[in-house]
């Protein structure tokens, strides 16, 4: 597996004190991206928190998940949550050592009062004093937040005092990714009113010492609640591995709703991805699990499609110059103002995505900008199927006739995919054994690869002989 170290550092930790009037909440900052450029530890915001006690529960189950593995629980790993400002609100995210459980808390405007809010995104430190002293703040009185250091502290500290490094594989980079792009696909499926949704949350397996187990559960809306089905029905949402959601107890007695996304489903679905959003005064926490516990977001294919084209790559690069720290990206918009089709602009921020430039938020069913701190564009270089299909490639392994592809792999074995109304089909055991669930197999990327050069090919032949008449 391929990893490398992450290396952060903060100026000091953050801490939790008392201030005259209240209590002073100091999230410290990273090195981070910002409109001006990389700064080693950039402000985003200073005011106060509306809901302190809501805040602060939302933002320990953020670090909850960023702690845990909730697959082979005896496996410790920890990364430093990612803040992102974006204007109008605060963006906490992190992601399981497991690569299967994918959390965010949207911290929104009505839950920030008396600062601007700024723009950028870094790692910010969430250490175990102050996980101690959030978990004991019982009461509402105010809380001042400072995401980032204080003026002073920027002019007088010499270097960072704090720095933690962390083994980074390349497979959790692939499955935040990942988790953005199948996040896309879903729609609302299910909304609880907040008596309802804490009954039905409460009433889920905690999990325990063993691992989290596997089989899909599924769940239908049933007036307004949720209720168990040992099958996929239309309208289903499938809950995999249900004890992955106990990052959600520290919030439930602020819930004022909760919300469900997954994609559509026919009857006998195999298991899929959803997300569980509860909502809070000012703020939203959303949790995306993995189709299994045993199953992180990284071999799930979906952003393969996109990387596999060049056409995205160089529409990739356009539309990362227009991006502007928005909360809510808007397609049409770019599109406008690229020269683009819409279609073109949504493979662009796929593509995007893999290098972790722009997140998926289902609530406003709209990507938004950010910039993960991370070298997340070795996540294209190190794509194993990605890798594979553009060997067999260079290798002139691909021969295509109409609607039918022949492959021959490494082995000298003879693949063939098809077209099935845009669908590519394959003989391989990797489509016998997943048929498309997890995204096209090495063979069929390649006949893609093929065919896109190819009609490439003669659109650029088509131009000269236009030129020459």
């Amino acid at each position: 597996m391929m990893r490398s170290l992450q290396a952060v550092a903060y100026r000091r930790p953050s801490v939790l004190e008392s201030a005259a009037g209240g209590q002073l909440l100091g999230l410290e900052t990273s090195r981070g991206a910002t409109p001006m450029g990389v700064k080693d530890h950039p402000q985003f915001f200073a005011g106060f928190l509306t809901s302190p006690q809501v805040a602060s529960a939302a933002l320990l189950a953020v670090a909850d998940v960023a702690a845990a593995r909730y697959y082979q629980q005896q496996l410790r790993a920890s990364l430093d949550p990612v803040v992102t400002g974006n204007g109008d609100r605060l963006r906490f995210e992190s992601f399981s050592g497991c690569c299967g459980v994918y959390a965010r808390l949207d911290v929104l405007e009505p839950g920030l009062d008396g600062g601007e809010v700024g723009h950028g995104t870094t790692n910010v430190d969430v250490n175990n004093p102050l996980r101690e002293a959030l978990s004991r703040i019982g009461s509402d009185d105010p809380l001042h937040l400072r995401v980032g250091p204080e003026e002073l502290a920027v002019t007088t500290m010499d270097g960072p005092v704090v720095e933690k490094k962390v083994p980074l594989p390349d497979r959790w980079l692939r499955g935040f990714a990942e988790a953005q792009v199948i996040a896309a696909g879903f729609d609302l499926r299910a909304e609880l009113p907040a008596a309802d949704a804490v009954r039905f949350l409460r009433a889920l397996p905690r999990g325990g010492a063993r691992p989290a187990s596997t089989g899909p559960r599924w769940v239908v809306p049933s007036g307004n609640t949720l209720r168990p089905t040992t099958r996929a029905v239309p309208g289903a949402v499938c809950l995999p591995g249900p004890e992955r959601l106990i990052a959600l107890q520290r919030v439930l007695r602020h819930a004022t709703a909760l919300r469900v996304y997954g994609p559509a489903v026919t009857g006998g679905a195999a298991a899929t991805a959803s997300a569980w959003e509860v909502v809070l005064p000012g703020m939203r926490l959303t949790l995306t699990l993995s189709p299994d516990a045993s199953r992180g977001f990284s071999g799930e294919g979906g952003v393969l499609d996109a990387l596999a084209t060049d056409e995205a790559a160089e529409d990739a690069e356009l539309i990362s110059v227009l991006l502007a720290w928005e909360p809510r990206v808007d397609v049409a918009d770019l599109a406008s103002a690229s020269g683009l089709t819409p279609e073109r602009v949504r493979a662009a921020l796929i593509r995007l995505g893999t290098s972790g430039r722009v997140g998926y938020d289902t609530a406003e069913a709209a990507y938004f900008h950010r910039e993960l701190p991370y070298d997340a564009e070795r996540v294209e270089r190190h794509n194993p199927r990605l890798r594979s299909a553009r060997a067999l490639v260079a290798a002139g392994a691909v021969a295509l006739d109409g609607a039918l592809g022949t492959v021959t792999a490494e082995d000298g074995h003879v693949h063939r995919v098809r077209d099935e109304a845009g669908v590519l089909s394959c003989s391989c055991l990797w489509w016998a054994k997943y048929r498309g669930g997890r995204g096209p197999c090495k063979h069929a990327l390649a006949v893609r690869m093929v065919r896109r050069g190819d009609a490439a090919a003669e659109l650029d032949m088509a131009r000269v002989e236009a030129d020459a008449r």
